[in-house]
């Protein structure tokens, strides 16, 4: 069965690491024939959070703010995977992601008991370190995401020791893994 997934790119870097595990991950999710869409978060004009709790109000546009996360809203709404890709930014998620997935509270919204939609998510990160130590902060910020919202947790890649654009394309371990996480969705 065909799967649609929204990818949240939270890179600044057009053409990074990140971008690099998405294209691969994409790649395989496509060949298992699954629907695919990537919001490149660093190119849209979104605003941080007002933490109004006005939202909610309209099934279209959740959110009282109008930007572009109101392309965002209707693709996460219908989408059964929610892909989370960022650098490690100080042991953490970029503040793009960071900011657009705080919006995605207005969805919740739309609900009287704030029940967040139940959906599948994974994790791709490019980092400079390469230690399992270096990824552990990381880890527990979306373990704990996964478990407050009631998602079910399809898999992370971690992919260290890539600083500079480019390097995970000497990693092609990296970008396999990528590629077979997404060809293993069913």
């Amino acid at each position: 069965m065909s799967k649609k997934i929204c990818i949240l790119n939270g890179s600044p870097r057009a053409n990074g690491n990140t971008k690099e595990l998405i294209k691969s991950f994409t790649q395989g999710a496509m060949e298992a024939g699954h629907e695919v869409v990537c919001f490149d978060l660093q190119t849209m004009n979104i605003h941080g959070c007002l933490g109004c709790c006005q939202g909610g109000k309209d099934q279209t546009n959740p959110c009282v703010q109008k930007d572009d996360m109101t392309q965002i809203y209707p693709v996460y709404e219908k989408a059964d995977i929610v892909v989370l890709a960022s650098p490690m930014y100080y042991w953490g998620i970029s503040g793009q992601l960071k900011c657009a997935f705080d919006r995605l509270f207005a969805v919740a919204e739309l609900n009287p008991n704030y029940e967040n939609p139940k959906k599948e998510c994974i994790l791709l990160m490019a980092a400079e370190g390469d230690t399992e130590e270096n990824f552990v902060p990381v880890r527990a910020f979306y373990e704990g995401l996964t478990s407050h919202l009631g998602w079910k947790n399809l898999g992370i890649v971690y992919a260290g020791g890539n600083m500079n654009i480019g390097d995970i394309l000497k990693k092609r371990n990296q970008l396999q893994e990528a590629e077979e996480l997404g060809k293993s969705i069913v």
